[in-house]
């Protein structure tokens, strides 16, 4: 009897970690590149949280840039399974100590960024066994004119805001509100519309969220004074 040979099977695959880092890459330039008049390239935010990479190519923005978010930077994913009010309670255990110290106009200690006015408002309804005594002040452009939105931060203390970036991009601008008191950013990461579209799938609502982002929230981030969430 001749003895049969077995093929050796395919080497196992190793297990790769998901890198905890989140890197905006640019293309690398050789030396001929150096010499030539420069251009303007894609810059590709690679963006990494719980295991998934979120690609964005954008263009003419940040050539010059290199950040880097640190994983301490991050809240503590939705697993979705949490309703809002769950989420923050979880990620913000701290809140209602935080809240009493919170004295200062124009400002709030916490942002939630979502994609419509309506969502809004459905977030905002959803957060009640969180908020308690908070003040909460709707951030979207339907229905409420921008210089209202800036005379009640001025008039009262604010501990929540809830909106769209295109309107809290224009608060920043007319210096309505103000970042550096700001301790929590959390996106409405996983919420879809009708047409099945998370906000970062809008090409309208990604341009106004990366440049809120360079308004003061990655310099933030940097310092660690502000903590990141995706519900």
């Amino acid at each position: 009897m001749t003895q049969q040979e077995t093929a050796p099977g395919p080497a196992p695959s190793k297990k790769i970690k998901p890198p905890k880092e989140c890197f905006l890459i640019q293309p690398k330039e050789t030396n001929e590149d150096a010499t030539k008049t420069r251009k303007r390239k894609k810059v590709i935010l690679v963006i990494f949280y719980s295991g998934v990479a979120l690609h964005v190519c954008l263009q003419n923005r940040l050539q010059s840039m290199l950040l880097i978010f640190l994983d301490s930077c991050f809240l503590k994913a939705n697993d979705l399974t949490h309703s809002l009010s769950s989420y923050l309670k979880e990620v913000c255990p701290k809140w209602v100590k935080l809240r009493k110290n919170h004295s200062e106009k124009k400002s709030v200690l916490m942002l939630i960024i979502c994609g419509s006015a309506i969502r809004a408002l459905e977030l905002i309804r959803s957060m009640t066994a969180f908020k308690g005594d908070s003040k909460v002040i709707k951030l979207f452009a339907k229905h409420i004119k921008v210089q209202e939105q800036v005379k009640l931060l001025e008039k009262r203390v604010v501990h929540l805001g809830v909106g769209t970036p295109g309107r809290i991009k224009e608060l920043i601008k007319q210096g309505g509100l103000h970042l550096n008191p700001l301790k929590f950013l959390i996106f409405d990461w996983n919420w879809r519309d009708q047409k099945l579209r998370r906000m970062m799938d809008i090409p309208e609502i990604r341009k106004e969220v990366f440049e809120l982002l360079e308004m003061g929230v990655l310099s933030l981030c940097k310092t660690e004074s502000l903590k990141l969430g995706l519900f």
